[in-house]
Protein backbone atom coordinates (compact mmCIF):
# COMPACT_ATOMS: atom_id res chain seq x y z
CA UNK A 1 0.00 0.00 0.00
CA UNK A 2 2.91 2.45 1.11
CA UNK A 3 5.48 0.27 -0.05
CA UNK A 4 6.39 3.24 -3.25
CA UNK A 5 6.33 6.19 -0.85
CA UNK A 6 8.45 3.94 1.84
CA UNK A 7 11.04 3.36 -0.65
CA UNK A 8 10.84 6.87 -1.81
CA UNK A 9 12.01 8.64 1.59
CA UNK A 10 14.96 5.46 1.98
CA UNK A 11 16.44 6.54 -1.48
CA UNK A 12 15.72 9.74 -0.82
CA UNK A 13 17.68 9.34 2.76
CA UNK A 14 20.02 7.49 1.30
CA UNK A 15 20.67 9.81 -1.30
CA UNK A 16 21.34 12.91 0.84
CA UNK A 17 23.43 10.60 2.88
CA UNK A 18 25.57 10.07 -0.18
CA UNK A 19 25.62 13.65 -0.74
CA UNK A 20 27.21 14.50 2.38
CA UNK A 21 29.86 11.69 2.39
CA UNK A 22 31.06 12.95 -0.71
CA UNK A 23 32.27 16.28 0.41
CA UNK A 24 35.26 15.90 1.90
CA UNK A 25 34.81 18.72 4.16
CA UNK A 26 31.77 17.51 6.07
CA UNK A 27 34.21 14.63 7.13
CA UNK A 28 36.73 16.88 8.72
CA UNK A 29 34.03 18.98 10.38
CA UNK A 30 32.78 15.99 12.11
CA UNK A 31 36.81 14.46 12.68
CA UNK A 32 37.37 18.30 14.41
CA UNK A 33 34.47 17.69 16.14
CA UNK A 34 34.91 14.52 17.89
CA UNK A 35 38.86 16.05 18.77
CA UNK A 36 36.95 19.08 20.47
CA UNK A 37 34.75 16.81 22.58
CA UNK A 38 37.32 14.47 23.21
CA UNK A 39 40.30 17.02 24.48
CA UNK A 40 37.92 18.67 26.77
CA UNK A 41 36.87 15.05 28.73
CA UNK A 42 40.78 14.82 28.83
CA UNK A 43 40.59 18.26 30.25
CA UNK A 44 37.79 17.51 32.97
CA UNK A 45 34.83 19.51 30.95
CA UNK A 46 31.59 18.11 29.45
CA UNK A 47 29.28 18.34 26.69
CA UNK A 48 25.99 20.15 27.09
CA UNK A 49 23.90 19.30 24.19
CA UNK A 50 20.46 21.14 22.97
CA UNK A 51 17.94 21.40 19.93
CA UNK A 52 14.83 22.19 19.20
CA UNK A 53 11.71 20.05 18.80
CA UNK A 54 13.11 16.97 16.93
CA UNK A 55 16.74 18.07 17.30
CA UNK A 56 15.56 17.98 21.30
CA UNK A 57 15.20 14.04 21.21
CA UNK A 58 18.84 14.21 19.43
CA UNK A 59 20.30 16.15 22.16
CA UNK A 60 19.53 14.14 24.91
CA UNK A 61 20.27 11.02 22.54
CA UNK A 62 23.44 12.21 22.04
CA UNK A 63 24.09 12.67 25.73
CA UNK A 64 22.59 9.38 26.99
CA UNK A 65 25.26 7.88 24.46
CA UNK A 66 28.12 9.87 26.42
CA UNK A 67 27.06 8.77 29.88
CA UNK A 68 25.65 5.59 28.78
CA UNK A 69 26.97 2.63 26.95
CA UNK A 70 27.91 3.57 23.31
CA UNK A 71 28.74 0.26 20.96
CA UNK A 72 31.20 -1.38 23.96
CA UNK A 73 31.48 -1.18 27.88
CA UNK A 74 33.45 2.18 29.02
CA UNK A 75 33.56 4.57 31.88
CA UNK A 76 30.76 7.37 31.29
CA UNK A 77 31.48 10.50 29.76
CA UNK A 78 30.03 13.60 31.32
CA UNK A 79 27.35 14.93 28.88
CA UNK A 80 24.31 16.67 29.83
CA UNK A 81 21.34 17.73 27.63
CA UNK A 82 19.33 21.07 28.54
CA UNK A 83 16.49 19.41 28.39
CA UNK A 84 15.05 20.38 32.35
CA UNK A 85 12.05 21.22 31.95
CA UNK A 86 10.91 23.41 34.30
CA UNK A 87 13.93 25.51 33.05
CA UNK A 88 12.85 25.61 29.67
CA UNK A 89 9.62 26.74 31.16
CA UNK A 90 10.51 29.10 33.62
CA UNK A 91 13.32 30.97 31.25
CA UNK A 92 10.65 31.28 28.35
CA UNK A 93 8.29 32.53 30.73
CA UNK A 94 10.88 35.47 32.43
CA UNK A 95 13.46 36.03 29.88
CA UNK A 96 12.14 34.96 26.43
CA UNK A 97 12.31 31.29 24.67
CA UNK A 98 16.04 33.08 23.11
CA UNK A 99 17.58 32.74 26.46
CA UNK A 100 16.65 28.89 27.37
CA UNK A 101 20.14 27.68 26.27
CA UNK A 102 22.05 30.24 26.89
CA UNK A 103 20.93 31.14 30.68
CA UNK A 104 21.50 27.35 31.32
CA UNK A 105 25.14 27.50 30.41
CA UNK A 106 26.02 30.56 31.88
CA UNK A 107 24.36 28.52 34.96
CA UNK A 108 26.64 25.70 34.79
CA UNK A 109 29.13 25.63 32.01
CA UNK A 110 32.24 25.90 32.56
CA UNK A 111 36.01 26.88 30.26
CA UNK A 112 36.69 24.16 28.80
CA UNK A 113 32.89 22.91 28.21
CA UNK A 114 31.72 22.14 24.94
CA UNK A 115 28.48 23.48 23.83
CA UNK A 116 26.41 20.92 20.96
CA UNK A 117 23.89 22.37 19.72
CA UNK A 118 21.55 20.16 16.98
CA UNK A 119 19.33 21.37 14.19
CA UNK A 120 18.25 18.89 11.91
CA UNK A 121 16.52 21.01 9.51
CA UNK A 122 19.42 23.72 9.82
CA UNK A 123 16.67 26.50 10.22
CA UNK A 124 16.69 27.27 14.46
CA UNK A 125 16.92 30.68 14.83
CA UNK A 126 18.19 29.82 18.44
CA UNK A 127 21.64 29.19 17.91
Amino acid sequence: MYLDQIKAELVEAQDVLNKFISDENNIKLIQEAALLISNSFKQGGKVLSCGNGGSHCDAMHFAEELTGRYRENRPGYPAIAISDVSHLSCVSNDFGYEYVFSRYVEAVGQKGDVLFGLSTSGNSKIF
